[in-house]
């Protein structure tokens, strides 16, 4: 399947349900390249939901995902670089363990890069990942995530866990990290502290998407920055 090069990731109908509930209903979607889009919605919205799909790692329903002109296969978990909202990674291990898988598994994975942002949070290669605060494994995860030269990072509540003091430090890591041509899909719930960095938003309310506009858009025709608007949609 090919799609026109500035089209990254299509999601055409793409529905998910389980036990008769649509966690995704009828998705129609299309992000291009060069984008950093905030995916917005309160807890049971659905946007792990959708992150999975995109990633292929459940099946949907109904509807397609093409990422790069490709359905969820070899290609596209080379061009997709992953961060789940829970940890994964084994507490045995040292960092530079994971460092060294990564390496192996992914080709385009950067050593160089990943050493360096461990440097600058003063993380150690040589500290095995049980002896690490829960923030501080966050950040091991994400800079293994970002480390790679990938067309779409799926960042699913990269900050949650983070303190406030080293928020700004993950999101410029984020910006820094990927290319001009790859794109950053980032759910959270901390819209505030992200809202400086996004080209685009959506909004996903049980499992629907009620909005996706760019933040100029939003700022220009409602007045209002997407905090504010995410409050007064969703009554939070």
């Amino acid at each position: 399947m090919e799609q026109q090069r500035n089209e990254l990731l299509v999601c055409t109908g793409l529905t998910k349900v389980y036990g008769g509930i649509r966690a995704l209903d009828n998705l129609n979607l299309t992000i291009g390249r060069g984008r950093f889009v905030g995916l917005l919605g309160p807890n049971g919205s659905g946007k792990t939901t959708m992150i999975k799909l995109i990633n292929g790692l459940i099946q949907p329903t109904s509807g397609t995902v093409v990422v790069d002109g490709f359905l969820p296969g070899v290609h596209t978990h080379s061009v997709v670089s992953y961060l789940p909202d829970r940890g994964y990674l084994n507490d045995w291990m040292r960092v530079t363990d994971l460092i060294a898988f990564f390496a192996d598994f992914y080709a385009d994975f950067d050593r160089v890069k990943a050493n360096d942002m461990l440097a600058t949070l003063n993380i150690s290669p040589l500290a095995r990942l049980k002896t690490l605060s829960k923030g501080t494994k966050e950040k091991v995860q994400l800079i293994l995530t970002m480390s790679r030269k990938a067309q779409l990072f799926l960042l699913d509540e990269p900050i949650a866990g983070v303190d406030p003091a080293a928020r700004d430090y993950i999101l410029n890591t984020i910006l820094s990290n990927y290319s001009e041509d790859a794109s950053v899909l980032l759910s959270t719930h901390l819209i505030a502290d992200i809202e400086r960095v996004l080209d685009e938003v959506i909004f996903l309310k049980n499992g629907v998407m009620t909005l996706h506009e760019s933040v100029d858009t939003i700022r220009e025709e409602h007045g209002k920055s997407v905090d504010m608007l995410f409050r007064e949609v969703f009554a939070c």
